[in-house]
């Protein structure tokens, strides 16, 4: 026997119910149609009577309906629990059109989110009072009706369930939710309504008594678990609708876009609960109920995790919007900056970035680096070596000359601090090793934390990184004096001190001069130095022998390896192919010369220089110039430095300890240069000429009393090298 409960709702003559056909009917002058969703219209002119017979037909046909679906129709219907995830998230998308139907959401929500936690807690609700809604009364009650008249097989439920979300299909899937639960509280609200009517309540009684609440129909625990998990999947359904409807970027937010996979799933085992819930509420079913609230459940874990990373993931908007639009812009300092850049929010949950110093932590973290320039190395964590030789030795030689003063910095002011950049430290162990290799090697600060930057976006928005190392300099008032100053070391090294873009051009000027000197003097030269790593040997002299023993001595350590470092050694000698470079060199250097007081300090540097260099041109022996690239490192003379390159093998080793060739040359070059200097000079001489008295009474020669010889060292005329 098949029970069907009917809606009949007056307005006029006009009359609804609903029965699962799609035909037309004629009864006598009244026209009955059944709609494709399963309503019954008619439009009737006469008595109320004439209305009583429609509603005959109406229980006839449905009566017959029930017995119409054939078994050979209803094994045509899938179960859902038979159903890949993608087989009914592809049903549920073909019954979305679009979504711009209007809906009173918050009504609706509330007034189902009350109904619901009168018997569950995991709906959060407010109170409300409202006076009309969309979509109405009628709407929900036609809903309401489909899922009372649905057979209890999961097939079926199945079928009314896609044909639900047919009617919403111009709502959107938040949307789509609410409103069936919406239609599902009439049902539930009801019965929970008449189950709390007073004894003394006498209509109230008689009304539970004939919907036999708490008689033959009853809430069963299975139900009431159902009800608390469609509770949480609409507060998931209902906060992802609320922040897609604020327009995050889905690559800022990706959780809301993994999320929506999730959601039409959600929506349709919604939908089905409650058409499987309402059937076993009015006593035609007997779903197991378990069987949706398992498949709810996983859903509203995927929900969960996507919800929680996507509340993550917007607090991170939020916080990056505070801290460039408000805190950025207000800077007080290098530690205020270095706060919006690495320290995370106190409510974010996240741990506190350690700094460290030498392998050792630093107790008051980046308060360290108050009243300090700070040099902000930001990389990964990939072939960076070169950088780490080179910040290696610009921190030595900081360390070394802390209280040197140049162009009004002190050296021992400034700070170097490596920020490692990774996408994701948490995916393996990997990274995290790799970090602590490098962070062994490194004797300046540097920042150990395992997230994602707070302030990654302004390191790439402001300091302009795009995942390449960059060395940003910034001043004790947090102002950025150089945003990336790591070509400028790379080429100078110490020497473009205090490594902003203005000592850097004034390097270039200081040496342009040489090397334009040089090139016009022979095209060769064009190709020296264009390797920033590169060191040059550029030597002469009038000695042929010293000039042939230099050439073979630099050739040695050409072809000499040295452990861990990239070193490349080019040489030139001037003249060598065409001796009269030799004097068209010299000529062009004489014409750089100015007797006239300098201006400015890189030209009276340029014209210390040149003083320098036609010193060295009246050595004997020879003179050398090391260049490593196109920045002159050192001018010698030629027997010291000779010296120096056929005794490398004693100083090969300090190589890797001082980071560079260039430098430890010239440390060796200064013990030699010492060696030379100390050394006794014995002079013996036999005076050949004879001098006789100028007095013309005498005429006598002369007696020799005393011989001097005076060196020029320390005077204006030394080559000061």
């Amino acid at each position: 026997m098949f029970h069907a409960h009917i809606l009949a709702h007056f307005r006029g003559n006009i009359v609804f119910c609903f029965i699962p056909l799609n035909c037309v009917y004629k009864y006598g002058s009244n026209s009955i149609f059944i709609t494709r969703q399963g309503f019954l219209y008619s439009q009737t002119q006469t008595s109320s009577e004439d209305t009583k017979l429609v509603i005959t037909m109406a229980l006839a046909l449905l009566n017959s309906s029930a017995s119409a679906i054939t078994p050979q129709q209803k094994d045509q219907l899938p179960n859902p629990f038979e159903l890949q995830d993608s087989q009914i998230r592809y049903k549920v998308y073909l019954t979305h059109v679009n979504d711009d139907k209007e809906y009173d959401g918050d009504v609706l929500f509330n007034l189902v989110s009350n109904i619901l936690n009168s018997t569950s807690a995991q709906v959060s609700a407010t109170a409300v009072s409202v006076t009309s809604f969309k979509p109405d009364f009628p709407t929900l009650k036609r809903l309401s009706c489909q899922m009372i008249t649905t057979r209890g097989t999961p097939e079926c439920a199945h079928q009314t369930t896609l044909k639900i979300l047919q009617q919403l299909s111009g709502f959107s899937w938040g949307a789509k939710a609410v409103i069936a639960l919406a239609a599902f509280s009439l049902e539930y609200g009801e019965f929970w309504r008449l189950d709390r009517v007073q004894v003394a309540d006498q209509f109230g009684n008689s009304l539970k008594q004939l919907n036999q609440v708490q008689i033959s129909r009853k809430v069963p625990a299975d139900m009431t678990d159902l009800v608390t998990v469609l509770g949480e999947v609409l507060n998931y359904i209902n906060l992802w609708a609320k922040w897609s409807s604020m327009d995050y970027d889905t690559e800022a937010v990706p959780s809301l876009l993994a999320a929506m996979q999730e959601i039409p799933l959600a929506v349709y085992w919604t939908i089905a609960s409650i058409v499987a819930s309402v059937g076993n509420l009015v006593g035609i079913s007997e779903h197991k109920l378990s069987n949706f609230k398992d498949r709810l459940n996983k859903i509203v874990i995927k929900l969960k995790t996507h919800m929680e990373n996507g509340r993550w993931e917007i607090g991170r908007i939020q916080d990056y919007k505070i801290r460039i639009d408000i805190r950025y812009p207000k800077i007080k300092d290098v530690v205020d900056l270095l706060d919006i850049l690495i320290i995370p929010a106190s409510d974010s949950g996240t741990s506190i970035p350690k700094i460290f110093e030498g392998g050792v932590q630093i107790k008051n973290g980046i308060e360290v680096f108050k009243q300090k320039y700070v040099m902000l190395f930001i990389s990964g964590l990939d072939s960076i070596g070169d950088e780490i030789l080179l910040l290696s030795s610009i921190y030595r030689r900081l360390q070394e000359h802390a209280g040197e003063e140049r162009k009004g910095f002190k050296k021992g002011d400034f700070r170097i601090l490596w920020i490692p950049i990774v996408d994701d430290w948490n995916t393996d162990n990997i990274r995290r090793e790799k970090f602590y290799n490098l962070k062994k090697n490194m004797k300046w600060h540097v920042l150990e934390y395992f997230e994602k930057l707070p302030g990654y976006e302004i390191i790439v928005e402001k300091l302009k990184y795009d995942g390449k190392p960059i060395v940003t300099v910034v001043n004790p008032q947090g102002q950025i004096m150089n945003e990336n100053a790591l070509q400028i070391i790379f080429e100078w090294e110490i020497e473009a001190f205090p490594f902003r873009q203005i000592d850097a051009d004034d390097l270039n000027k200081k040496w342009k001069w040489f090397w334009n000197l040089l090139e016009k003097t022979d095209d060769k030269a064009k190709l020296l130095g264009r390797d920033n790593t590169s060191c040059v040997f550029i030597y002469g002299g009038n000695d042929s022998n010293w000039v042939q023993n230099m050439k073979n001595a630099i050739g040695k350590i050409e072809k000499h390896e040295i452990n861990n470092v990239d070193v490349n050694i080019e040489r030139y000698q001037l003249g060598e192919h065409n001796p009269d470079h030799v004097p068209s060199f010299w000529i062009g250097l004489d014409g750089k010369k100015k007797n006239k007081e300098c201006k400015g300090r890189v030209d009276c540097e340029i014209q210390e220089v040149v003083r320098t260099l036609l010193c060295l041109k009246q050595d004997p022996l020879g003179w050398v110039v090391l260049s490593r690239g196109r920045n002159l490192k050192l001018l010698g003379h030629g027997e010291p430095m000779y010296q120096t390159v056929l005794e490398f093998e004693k100083w090969k080793n300090t190589v890797l300890e001082k980071e560079t060739f260039d430098v430890a040359f010239k440390e060796h070059y200064d013990v030699v240069k010492e060696r030379y200097g100390s050394r006794p000079y014995d002079h013996t001489s036999s005076v050949l000429a004879t001098i006789t008295c100028p007095n013309s009474s005498c005429g006598r020669v002369m007696e020799v009393t005393s011989i001097q010889y005076r060196c020029c060292h320390g005077s204006a005329n030394s080559c000061n090298v």
